[in-house]
């Protein structure tokens, strides 16, 4: 456990007591809960290996093109209330997106991660938010819950029919069962997209998908 603050004159928000992940752990964190067969488990394990390589691989500068495109996009929206992610180390770093769309005067959610087998609650964040520390070693801002209007989603893999591969814990399939009509946009890395996924009974479809060469869209 450590005593965290963020470098850059941007990023001024406090971190208390983060615990740093352990492998692939966040929202995103393995569950107990099984869903899909052996078949499929393995398929997903196996291209989990394969798109965590090329996320933590990426090239410098990538994560900036890709708050950019999404900040071009979602400002080009009405939506109010957008959900973002706090970033784990290996992951996009979305943070500049969350100061660039509060300074817009959106209303920027974090996920608050709870108990496995429940949906993920979002919490208020500003740039002036104390951040605690979460479940899996993620960060939550110290905000009231609100319900997004909007979810930006983290990801390992995708394919061109909208299917997503997380981490293996079912919070963001869950939690978008219980957002009916909330647009989900996934954000990835070209290198990320998979031919086809394997996919199980509860897996939730985007709504689209952007990477820093294109606009995937899925309804």
């Amino acid at each position: 456990m450590a005593l965290v603050t963020l470098p850059g004159a941007h990023l001024h928000t406090q971190v208390l007591e983060v615990e740093r992940p352990t492998a692939m752990a966040a929202s995103h964190s393995p569950s107990s809960l099984v869903s899909d067969t052996p078949a499929i488990a393995e398929a997903k394990q196996a291209q989990r290996a394969r798109c965590l390589n090329s996320l933590k691989g990426r090239p410098a500068g990538v994560d900036a093109t890709l708050c950019t495109r999404l900040a071009d996009m979602l400002l080009a929206t009405e939506y109010h209330h957008i959900a973002c992610v706090w970033p784990l180390p290996h992951e996009i770093d979305l943070r500049p997106l969350c100061h660039q769309l509060s300074l817009a005067g959106r209303l920027v959610l974090l996920p608050d991660t709870p108990p496995r087998g429940q949906p993920l609650t979002f919490r208020l964040w500003t740039p002036q938010s104390t951040m605690l520390r979460g479940r899996f070693g993620t960060q939550v801002p110290d905000g009231p819950t609100l319900v997004p209007d909007l979810v930006l989603v983290p990801l390992l893999g995708f394919d061109r029919t909208g299917n997503r591969l997380g981490y293996g814990g079912g919070y963001y399939d869950r939690t978008l069962a219980t957002l009916p009509g909330v647009r989900s946009v996934g954000y990835a890395l070209a290198a990320q997209e998979v031919d086809h996924l394997a996919t199980g009974p509860y897996d939730q479809r985007l709504s689209c998908l952007i990477t820093e060469r294109e606009i995937l869209h899925f309804d």
